[in-house]
């Protein structure tokens, strides 16, 4: 039984799929520069929801877009004299590569914001209809004092959401609203920039209105998990959830929120904007990717960490005991049993995802095996235990190339982010 903390009630719950899948969504990149360790904690902390929910017999339908027009992309097209769609591209195709080498299993659906103009359309003006949003010189805003629950995810009272909104993005000084908290749905487009069509006329959509339309288009009006970084709670996934149950009159949005904690670095969170970044392309060059993943695995999903390098060190020596307990040679007597620690490892997960905790049985079993075979005990099942457990993290532990399904799900969508070859 999978219970999960969620942002919104602020307690575990029991995780109980909607339908005949497990529905998650998981915001994704804005491919203006590389991957950093705070984006690998988010993504392989999904990727271990996923691959613990299947391991369990649950199937899951995942979504993982792709904000490919945005401010930042623009502001770095510009500051680089690069195409924006050019930038863009490479920078995912550069993220996608980084998630294979982690070992991180593709999403099914990865779409790109420019590729979904007409659902984006469709529910800005479902909301327009509705009475929540309105037109304003080109732009459409949402209309926060229509909505009487806006802020009830991030449990923020009313005289802080404005301060937060204005820290992260928000623009109160915008002639065109009416409330210096109402967001924006539709930009009008500002000269030199891209744009689309629109009722409104040319522009391109707000951050917010993406991620809900390319929600509700792949997995419906309402969705199991919804994750992204706890710097998302406010103002993004707030005003996401607010315009979805709007748009569609569909109560909850979200059954699940579920958000992965800061990484900092010397002192501050790690962020492209403060530069303070640890780079996985970095990291791959000193460590295994196996022990990159140990080292985030060691980290509980919920609880902000600091990047420390004796760390990462010591993951290393963890890791190997691992890889001895797989590659131990036993003997032919009785057969060692990891039924409890499979048990244990188990209830670790279906506990708020405990990696930490989970991890902590694999040493364990690991070192069991190794003391049964000096015993002579046959460890053959063990070993097998010990290696799909490890693959429930994401690890590879003996194998030393990242898992044919990963190449192959990454391939999928790196296709449409690659410039075609030369003949």
């Amino acid at each position: 039984m999978l219970k999960l903390y969620n942002t919104r009630s602020q307690q575990l719950e029991e995780l109980k799929p909607q339908g005949d899948f497990v529905t998650m969504y998981v915001c994704g990149i804005t491919p203006y520069d590389t991957t950093h360790l705070g984006h690998a904690f988010t993504y392989t902390t999904a990727d271990i929801l996923i691959r613990h929910l299947e391991s369990q017999g649950h199937r899951v339908k995942y979504v993982q877009n792709v904000t490919d027009i945005d401010d930042d992309i623009l502001r770095k097209a510009q500051e680089t004299g690069a195409d924006w769609q050019s930038l863009g591209n490479e920078w995912t195709a550069h993220f996608i590569r980084d998630m294979q080498s982690l070992n991180v299993r593709a999403p099914d659906y990865f779409p790109r914001a420019t590729e979904m103009m007409a659902q984006i359309g469709d529910m800005v003006q479902a909301l327009v209809d509705k009475g929540v949003a309105y037109e304003s010189a080109g732009n459409v805003y949402f209309a926060v004092d229509a909505w009487p629950t806006y802020g009830q995810l991030s449990h923020l009272p009313r005289t802080e959401l404005l301060p937060v909104a204005n820290e992260r993005g928000n623009r109160p000084d915008d002639p065109h609203k009416r409330d210096p908290l109402d967001f924006v749905l539709w930009q009008a487009q500002a000269p030199g920039e891209p744009a689309w069509d629109s009722p409104w006329g040319p522009g391109r959509p707000g951050w917010h209105i993406e991620c809900s339309a390319m929600a509700s288009h792949f997995l419906g009006e309402t969705i199991d998990v919804h994750g992204g970084g706890a710097d998302l709670v406010f103002p993004h996934h707030e005003s996401e959830n607010a315009q979805s149950v709007a748009a569609t009159e569909h109560e909850p949005f979200v059954h699940f929120w579920m958000h992965t904690a800061m990484v900092r670095y010397e002192g501050e969170k790690m962020s492209k904007s403060l530069g303070n970044l640890i780079l996985v392309r970095d990291l791959l060059g000193q460590y295994s990717p196996d022990t990159i993943r140990f080292y985030l695995a060691q980290h509980h999903y919920r609880r902000a960490w600091e990047y420390d390098e004796a760390e990462m060190d010591q993951a290393v020596h963890e890791l190997h005991k691992l890889i001895a307990g797989v590659k131990r040679f036993g003997g032919h007597g009785e057969v060692f049993d990891p039924g409890p620690m499979q048990s244990a490892f188990v209830q670790a997960l279906d506990h708020d995802l405990d990696t930490p905790k989970a991890l902590t049985v694999l040493l364990q079993l690991a070192d069991q095996i190794t003391e049964a075979a000096k015993n002579g005990q046959q460890v053959n099942d063990a070993q097998d235990a010990l290696q799909a457990m490890g693959l429930v993290l994401g690890l590879r532990l003996d194998a030393e190339a990242t898992s044919g399904n990963v190449m192959a799900g990454w391939n999928r969508h790196l296709q449409h982010f690659e410039p075609p070859s030369k003949p």
